[in-house]
C-alpha cells in the first residue's frame, strides 16, 4: 500500500469512528438577575447584541473566564457573566420541588411585600433562581424556622443570683461586710427565622423569607389584629347589606387565625377570630374568639349540617369551619434542624357551625371536649428561668 493508499484508509478509519462517537448533550443555564444583556465581547468596550430577563433559559455555547457565550431562545448570541446565570442542576432542582408540592394545600394567600427571589430551600445562603415582583400574589404551602446566622459570640442573659445567708456577725463580734450579688450569665436562646413554601402565579414553587411576604387581608381586618400577625383570612360566607359604605354591598364574613410577630414559634397560630357584619351598625364586630391555644394550619371551611342538634336549623347546610390544636397530653414540638419543618404530634380537631351572628362547636351529646395544650405567656417563662438560676 503507497502512501496515498494508507492517507486515505487513515481518513476514512476515523471518520467511520467520528459516526459512533455519542454527541454532546446541549448545555443549558437560566438568567436569575432582574434583566441583563448579552455583549459581543468580554472587554470594557462591547455592543449589545441581546436583552434577557429572569428565569430566560439561554443554550452554552463556550466557557470563557467568568463568562459564557450563549444563544437565546430567539437565536440571538453573545456573553454573559456566569453570576447572574443559575446552572441546570439548580433549575432541575426548583421543578422537582414544583412536582413534589403540586398537591399540596394552600393554607393562605398572600402577597409579596418586596422583590425578592425564591430559595430553593429554607435559608439565607441557599440557591435561587425565580424573582417575584412587587404584589406578586402567592399561595403559602407550609411554614418552616431556621436558626438565624449572626456573627461574633451568643448573646447572653444577665440575671442577679442572691448569695449565700452570711452571719450577722464574725467570730470577732464585729458585723460582716455584705456580699455583692452574683452575676450570672446564660445563653440567650438562638434568634429564630421563619420562611414559607409558596406557589407563585405562574406555579413556580420556592421558599421566601417570612418578613418578605404578608397575608392577604382586607385593611378592614387589619385594623382589629391588636398588634397580632394575620397568620390567615378566610371567606367564610357573605351578608348582604344594602347600605353599606363600600361598593359591593355583598360583604364577606372573615375567618381569621392569628399569631404573635415572633419568628420560631412551635405552633402556626394562638388565636382565632371570626368577624361578622352588622347590617344595623354596617361594620365589622368579633363574632367568635379563642385565644391561648396551639393551632395548625390548614383551616378548612365548607358547609355542614349538624349532626348533634335537634333544631330546625340542624338539618340545614351552613357555614362551618375547623382548625387544628395540640392536645394537652402531646409532646412539645420542635422544628427539624435540617428541613426547620415542624411536625406536631397528637392533635384536636374543633369543629363549629355559623348561624346567623352565633358560633355553635359540633361535638355528639355526652361527649366533652378533649383538653389542649396552651402556650406558655413569655412572662411566665422568664419567671421560670430566674427561678431555675435561683434554685443552682
Amino acid at each position: 500500500m503507497g502512501i496515498a493508499g494508507l492517507a486515505l484508509f487513515l481518513l476514512l478509519t476515523v471518520s467511520g469512528c467520528s459516526r459512533f462517537r455519542p454527541k454532546l448533550a446541549d448545555q443549558y443555564v437560566y438568567v436569575t438577575a432582574k434583566q441583563t444583556f448579552l455583549r459581543d465581547r468580554v472587554a470594557a468596550v462591547s455592543n449589545r447584541t441581546g436583552n434577557v430577563a429572569n428565569g430566560d433559559r439561554l443554550k452554552v455555547l463556550e466557557h470563557g473566564r467568568r463568562f459564557l457565550r450563549v444563544q437565546t431562545e430567539k437565536g440571538e448570541l453573545g456573553w454573559i457573566d456566569e453570576k447572574v446565570v443559575a446552572t441546570q442542576d439548580i433549575f432541575d432542582g426548583f421543578e422537582a420541588l414544583k412536582k413534589d408540592h403540586q398537591k399540596d394545600p394552600t393554607v393562605a394567600s398572600g402577597v409579596v411585600r418586596d422583590e425578592v427571589y425564591m430559595h430553593l430551600k429554607p435559608g439565607r445562603d441557599t440557591e435561587r433562581l425565580f424573582r417575584l415582583a412587587e404584589g406578586e400574589k402567592l399561595q403559602l404551602l407550609t411554614r418552616a424556622s431556621l436558626t438565624k446566622a449572626v456573627s461574633g459570640p451568643p448573646m447572653r442573659a444577665r440575671a442577679a443570683v442572691a448569695p449565700a445567708a452570711t452571719p450577722a456577725t464574725n467570730a470577732g463580734g464585729s458585723k460582716a461586710a455584705a456580699k455583692k450579688p452574683v452575676v450570672e450569665e446564660t445563653p440567650l436562646p438562638p434568634a429564630m427565622e421563619d420562611w414559607w413554601l409558596v406557589r407563585d402565579s405562574q406555579g413556580h414553587t420556592g421558599w421566601l423569607l417570612s418578613r418578605m411576604l404578608d397575608v392577604d387581608a382586607p385593611d378592614s381586618l387589619t385594623r382589629y389584629a391588636e398588634g397580632q400577625r394575620i397568620v390567615g383570612a378566610y371567606v367564610l360566607t357573605k351578608v348582604n347589606d344594602p347600605d353599606a359604605p363600600q361598593d359591593d354591598k355583598n360583604i364577606p364574613i372573615y375567618l381569621t387565625v392569628m399569631s404573635p410577630y415572633k419568628a420560631g414559634l412551635p405552633y402556626d397560630f394562638d388565636q382565632v377570630r371570626l368577624f361578622t357584619w352588622n347590617v344595623k351598625k354596617h361594620r365589622y364586630e368579633t363574632g367568635f374568639r379563642q385565644k391561648n391555644i396551639e393551632g395548625y394550619l390548614p383551616v378548612e371551611i365548607k358547609t355542614s349540617k349538624d349532626p348533634f342538634g335537634k333544631t330546625q336549623l340542624a338539618a340545614m347546610a351552613l357555614p362551618a369551619f375547623s382548625y387544628r390544636v395540640l392536645a394537652a397530653d402531646a409532646a412539645p414540638v420542635v422544628p427539624d434542624l435540617v428541613t426547620g419543618t415542624m411536625t406536631p404530634g397528637k392533635l384536636v380537631v374543633k369543629m363549629y357551625r355559623l348561624e346567623g351572628n352565633t358560633v355553635h362547636r359540633l361535638l355528639p351529646p355526652g361527649v366533652t371536649a378533649p383538653e389542649e395544650a396552651h402556650p406558655v405567656p413569655p412572662d411566665e417563662k422568664k419567671k421560670g428561668a430566674a427561678g431555675k438560676r435561683h434554685r443552682r
